[in-house]
């Protein structure tokens, strides 16, 4: 039967089905369920475990050994592995005739992994990284792109207990450097090239830059990606040599690869390294444990986003898609689909066609070509889709999709209603009358959600349905105190299990603690329920989205609440972006704001102070993207570069990047910057000006 038909049943329902025959607990509303949830948080998450019969060859000793925030201990005592989960699923869904994984690009070029295929591969890269010496607790670094290998190399990583970090390949090398060099990497894989918005991209010379620059990288395999060929594909080897091939340590199949299994590893051991970024410094290196990713990524993916597996008769032949890059947070969430048995279909490519030929139906196209019943993307896809008039009807058989997801950026109200209308005009079921969106908001600081979606509370456009299960989050005011109706700083006041083990090389935990629990006094808010705890519980998580919580416990996030870029789903520190732009010597100061407001398109604008003499025509202002598309990526060009005579700074020196930003969003200045404390009071003026030209709508 298909998923989009009955007698299908939402996942979170039958979830609590389960609550009410196993454990006796019954809510009337989801409310109930979810403040059950965020006060018996060791009930709770037990029964998250039990649910979905995770396995251990030891028993944990507690759920969560101490409330206390952050690096809180959960289920002490089990051993768990993400590999390990991912194959629990192989002989059931390979039996069933599903794939693991299907992966197409802009080419036309499709490869699908069997559930067995997937796992040989895994195995025989496996055993080629314990042979060049890779132990638990090594760094491996990946430059991938969207495509069925780079899920080989993760679950090959993981299995035996290696670290896993990627980016992607359309990151430049210094941003990919100032990520990799933290983490002192033992083994480096990577392609030779990618292939995006109809263009070829050699990426050999970044290899070799990357090479020189990590003296720990011991081994390096390279994917001949873009080679076409046999002698293209060696040829590209031996530029790179030493290096393996890819193919080659894939390849293996032989008894010692027919017997490989993962390794028990602790709960919080290493699972991988990704990059958030703040206003200063370098990229921050998050560490996420195998438990907490685990059993945060089942209750997330399957009972909020109602992914389900694909050989499961109530969710038959689940096909979940998501687009990503292999530089966002979302890549990790597609990969997840693997953990409950669901094929995961990837594309890798421009979803918009190329720069001479746009065209936003391609991944629609896709989608009804593999049949995809779960279509996710960001925010910023609905809307050009919104802005090409693309029209449904026209892009295929898509009566498979049950399901949209949104995520990275606030979805406007006018991008839901034209998807949802698109899927009226060609609905072939129930499901499809009234398309169900998944609109969600977390991070990748924590590899997970805080607001979601549920299957069965109402839709409203514009918003979000509800807070997760097990996430205590609240819109708190400036004064530490929740609020309802009322836009405040996204909190959340209990631990989850997916939150950071640490940061690589933070001495103290100073910055963890800094990039998230300083806001508010230690203790505050924390007790399960309401009320304080004693303060060496920590603080509350604070995340830097503005919240709004609706009386109907529906939410809409107004955009982030500090100075970090956030585009196209992909967030950037801005201290980054400086290293790029002013390091040209026509630039002597810069400052960027994104602005990311009430579902709103994202705008932003970059300030520069340019050397005397010099002018911000035409070639000034390629130069300066060059400059940003090199270091960084193509997705953190400016909107617009405006010539300015200073920068507002503080008298201490520091850009005031979020007063400018709070005063571009339509706040009166005298309520965002304190004049007395600027160092140049006196250019505000113009930024004022600037303002009143924009002249956007406030919140209400």
């Amino acid at each position: 039967m298909s998923p989009s038909t009955p007698p299908y049943i939402p996942q979170i329902r039958r979830y609590q089905d389960w609550l009410t025959e196993h454990r006796g607990l019954t809510f009337d509303s989801y409310d109930a369920l979810w403040r059950w949830t965020t006060t018996d948080i060791e009930g709770f998450w037990q029964s998250i475990w039990d649910y979905f019969d995770l396995q251990s060859p030891s028993p944990h000793t507690a759920v969560l050994e101490k409330n206390v925030m952050p690096c809180a201990n959960w289920f002490p005592g089990a051993q768990v592995n993400y590999a390990q989960q991912v194959f629990r699923h192989v002989d059931a869904a390979h039996a069933a005739g599903f794939p693991a994984v299907i992966g197409c690009n802009e080419k036309g070029q499709r490869v699908e992994l069997s559930w067995p295929e997937l796992r040989r591969q895994v195995a025989s890269l496996a055993l080629h990284l314990q042979a060049q010496g890779v132990k638990p607790g090594d760094r491996v670094a990946v430059y991938l792109p969207n495509i069925p290998e780079t899920m080989v190399a993760f679950l090959a990583t993981i299995s035996i207990g290696g670290v896993w970090s990627v980016c992607a390949p359309d990151m430049g090398t210094n941003a990919v450097l100032d990520r990799f060099r933290q983490i002192e990497p033992k083994v480096l894989i990577a392609c030779d090239g990618v292939s995006y918005g109809g263009r070829d991209f050699d990426r050999m010379s970044v290899v070799a830059e990357m090479r020189a620059a990590l003296p720990t990288v011991t081994h390096v395999i390279l994917h001949t990606n873009l080679a076409d060929g046999d002698a293209a594909r060696e040829a590209a080897l031996a530029t790179a040599a030493p290096c393996a091939s890819f193919a080659d340590v894939t390849a293996g199949n032989d008894a010692a690869v027919a017997a490989f299994e993962p390794m028990w590893l602790p709960f919080d051991h290493p699972l991988w390294i990704v990059y958030s970024s703040g206003t200063t410094g370098m990229p921050k290196p998050i560490v996420h444990g195998h438990g907490g990713t685990v059993v945060v990524g089942l209750a997330m993916k399957v009972l909020h986003n109602d992914v389900g597996s694909s050989y499961d008769a109530n969710s038959w032949g689940e096909r979940y898609h998501w687009y990503s890059s292999t530089g966002w947070v979302m890549w990790n969430a597609q990969t997840s689909g693997l953990l409950n048995g669901t094929t995961c279909v990837i594309y890798d490519g421009n979803p918009g066609g190329s720069k001479d030929r746009p065209d936003w139906t391609t991944l629609w196209r896709f989608a009804a070509e593999q049949g995809v019943t779960f279509f996710g993307a960001g925010a910023a896809f609905f809307a050009n889709c919104l802005k090409a008039d693309v029209d449904l009807a026209l892009c295929g058989d898509l009566s498979r999709v049950r399901a949209l997801g949104t995520t990275g950026s606030p979805l406007s109200e006018d991008a839901q209603r034209w998807g949802t209308e698109q899927f009226a005009a060609i609905a072939d079921n129930a499901a499809q009358k009234d398309i169900w969106w998944c609109n969600i908001s977390g991070g990748t600081d924590f590899a997970g959600a805080f607001i979601g979606a549920n299957r069965e509370l109402p839709q409203i456009p514009g918003r979000m349905q509800c807070r997760m299960i097990g996430s205590a989050v609240e819109s708190w005011d400036e004064q530490g105190q929740p609020a309802i109706d009322a836009v405040g700083e996204l909190v959340c006041a209990q631990p989850i299990p997916s939150m950071p083990l640490y940061f690589v090389g933070d001495t103290d935990n100073q910055r963890l603690i800094g990039s998230y629990f300083d806001m508010y006094p230690a203790g505050h808010g924390r007790k399960p329920g309401g009320g304080d705890l004693p303060a060496e519980a920590g603080a509350v998580w604070r995340h830097g989205d503005w919240l709004r919580i609706y009386p109907d416990g529906s939410c809409v996030i107004y955009g982030r609440s500090d100075a970090t870029i956030n585009r196209h789903g992909l967030r950037m520190g801005t201290s980054e972006l400086y290293s790029a732009v002013e390091a040209l010597p026509e630039v002597l100061d810069s400052m960027v704001v994104d602005l990311e407001f009430l579902g709103k398109e994202s705008y932003m604008p970059l300030f520069v102070v340019l050397r005397g003499g010099v002018t911000l025509d035409d070639a000034m202002t390629a130069k300066i993207n060059g400059a940003i598309r090199t270091a960084l990526s193509p997705r953190f060009l400016p909107n617009a570069i405006f010539q300015v005579t200073e920068i507002p700074r503080t008298l201490s020196g520091k850009k005031q990047e979020l007063p400018i930003k709070k005063l571009l969003l339509g706040q009166p200045v005298e309520k965002v910057i304190n004049k007395e404390a600027m160092a140049n009071p006196g250019c505000l003026a113009w930024y004022v000006a600037f303002a009143q030209e924009r002249s956007p709508t406030p919140a209400a």
